[in-house]
């Protein structure tokens, strides 16, 4: 057994399940072989983001021995033997110790909750029953309270309790431990929206569930905190902060899963009731998977190539003689680059005529994939003169709907405000002429702030073309 270092990334793994609920020794197998080929210093299995608490302990025991197995001696493995019964603790402990691992790690009591002397005795009499170096696990969202600072102080006095993860998220705690405990303890950041402030504190490392999809990027965020390159490591959080948030807050093993499974590492679902009753919305696996295209983690999809466009004024039936009637104005404009690149196509004219006839008409009948949309400026405050958004790419999943639903109305939007503010448009046209926005966005677009900003500029350079060309 190699000696146990308590420093670095490790991960806390995930438990495939096959369809029938059964331990998938192979997906875990792949699990930890992605993982270690991306230079993490261990594994955690059967945390709580391998999902313990619905495994029973042979199970437990046959996925560390699967993982030990796998890693053979590549890189240290901290075997999860949290429970509840101080006795179960000590079983899987034992066995962590029989098959080789470098170190334990353990969870506070929970559900039936001791005091403090409690807690103490449940580490205390695990510690005693095996020579491994005992990792201490603070989660306070999952146990329903802190472990407090006293308690730790007392506990680091055990020759084999070496380390804390604290999972808490709660900086002043992780703070205070290490400043009464950083010389003897050695203190691991747990929560994954706060790695870069905890290591920057002091903290020797960390132990996360978003590592088995990103494990690359808090190896390297690590590297750059060792090194002094705090600008590389704030650059590093901040590109993975939105992908931590949303595993943090949106079940943990389920999220993670989800995100394994769309990059092709069988990952398969979470046990009962996370599979049944989970809170992983058909929204939020969109999002990330919009975090993992950002992040390079998966293709770009769909391909551009497929999308099918169409131009504003044959959407809206207008003829080319109804656009050139008296008060009608059109413009086209386009701005960024790339896959954020916005192309706008405007059309403005009287409530009365043609134009008003059709864009009461898109809003009224809703067309699949490409459903006409208010512009707004803040949830249920519409703009003046009455403008609709209308889609020039077909969509065809909720990740390119979320790149229309929100940002282009936003930014559309405050075109048609800018353009009232700076004259364009006297207040008049607010109750005599309605708008049409035909706005054209890649597939595949990541960015919803580029989105948002480059259809601003593109719709306000659209209608100052309109409207300074003249009409007809």
């Amino acid at each position: 057994m190699a000696r146990f270092r308590p420093e670095g990334i490790f991960v806390a793994l995930v438990t495939p399940f096959d369809k029938k609920g059964r331990l998938d020794e192979e997906g875990l197998r792949e699990i930890v072989s992605f993982v270690v080929g991306k230079g993490v210093s261990g594994v955690v299995p059967c945390g709580t983001t391998g999902e313990f608490v619905y495994m029973d302990e042979q199970e437990r025991m046959k996925a560390l021995e699967v993982v030990m197995d796998e890693v053979s001696d590549r890189v240290q493995v901290v075997a999860g033997t949290g429970a509840s019964s101080t006795s179960t603790a000590i079983r899987l402990a034992r066995h962590a110790e029989d098959v080789g691992a470098n170190a334990i790690m353990t969870v506070a009591p929970y559900y039936l909750r001791p005091a403090d002397k409690g807690l103490y005795q449940h580490f205390y009499e695990l510690s005693r029953a095996v020579d491994l170096p005992l990792v201490l696990y603070n989660i306070p969202q999952c146990t329903g309270g802190f472990l407090s600072r006293e308690v730790v102080e007392d506990l680091a006095e055990l020759a084999n309790v070496r380390a804390l993860k604290d999972s808490s998220g709660h900086l002043p705690y992780m703070l205070e431990l290490l400043d009464f405990l950083g010389d003897r303890l050695a203190i691991l950041c747990g929560h994954d929206e706060v790695v870069l402030p905890a290591l920057a504190s002091g903290a020797r490392g960390a132990i996360l569930g978003s590592a088995n999809v990103i494990p690359e990027v808090w190896v390297e965020l690590y590297k750059a905190v060792k090194a002094g390159d705090l600008a590389r490591a704030r650059e590093l959080q901040m590109r993975v902060q939105k992908l931590a948030r949303i595993f943090v807050r949106h079940g943990g093993p389920l999220a993670i899963k989800a995100a394994l499974n769309m990059m092709g590492i069988r990952a398969g679902k979470a046990r009962r009731p996370l599979r049944s009753g989970g809170s992983l919305s058909w929204e939020v696996r969109e999002e990330i998977r919009l975090e993992l295209e950002k992040l390079g983690k998966i293709p770009s999809h769909p391909d551009p190539g497929t999308a099918r466009s169409i131009s504003l004024s044959s959407e809206a039936g207008l003829r080319e003689e109804e656009l050139e009637q008296p008060g009608v104005f059109r413009g086209r404009a386009s701005a960024g680059s790339g896959p954020e690149e916005v192309k706008a196509e405007v059309i403005i004219g009287p409530k009365d005529g043609p134009v008003g006839r059709a864009w009461a008409k898109l809003f009224a009948k809703l067309k699949p994939g490409r459903e006409a949309l208010l512009a707004i400026l803040e949830p249920n405050l519409t703009v003046r003169p009455p403008t609709l958004i209308v889609p020039e790419v077909e969509i065809k999943d909720l990740r390119q709907a979320s790149m229309i639903y929100g940002p282009v109305q936003l930014g559309v939007g405050r075109a048609v405000l800018e353009a009232l503010a700076e004259g364009l448009m006297d207040q008049g046209m607010c109750r005599s002429h309605v708008i049409l926005v035909g706005i054209h966005v890649d597939p595949r677009a990541l960015d919803r702030r580029l989105i948002c900003h480059n259809t601003f500029s593109a719709v306000f350079s659209a209608i100052k073309e309109a409207l300074r060309g003249g009409g007809t």
